[in-house]
């Protein structure tokens, strides 16, 4: 697989469990959560969905030989911004795994776009209390 196919499937890979809005081959559009995507073929389920006429479905499934286009309606986190962040207070201590989605602080502390997830103590609090503040000026 090349680097820019990788690239492509981590891009899909962080809608998951996102906000989106999926447009069909035939103009139809969709407005939901995506909770599940096959990344060879492009199907994809979308929870609570709703169509452009207001009607809801608890879960619709696509075909990815119909889906057209797949819309963000969130603006994703920034990790590799945070991690530059971190690494002021934390210099040489912060390892970025953008492509998983976390960033490993002094080999004992995990960071996701939704906070600490790993890890306890003064430091743990001290990255908490950092990723807070990044989050707030988002």
């Amino acid at each position: 697989m090349s680097v820019a196919q990788r690239k492509f499937f981590s891009e899909v890979a962080a809608l998951i469990e996102k906000p989106v809005i999926v447009e069909a081959t035939n103009g139809k559009k969709f407005t939901g959560t995506l909770i599940g995507i096959n990344p060879e073929s492009l199907n994809l389920c979308i929870a609570e969905a709703k169509d452009e006429t207001g009607q809801m479905a608890h879960r619709v499934f696509l075909s990815g030989n119909v889906v057209a286009q797949i819309s963000s309606t969130e603006k994703p986190f920034d990790l590799k911004a945070l991690a530059n962040r971190l690494e002021k207070v934390f210099p040489t201590m912060v390892k970025l795994y953008d492509d998983k989605g976390f960033i490993w602080i002094m080999n004992k502390i995990k960071l996701t776009e939704k906070g600490v997830v790993e890890g306890s103590g003064p430091a743990a609090e001290r990255v908490q209390r950092v990723y807070d503040q990044f989050a707030s000026e988002e």
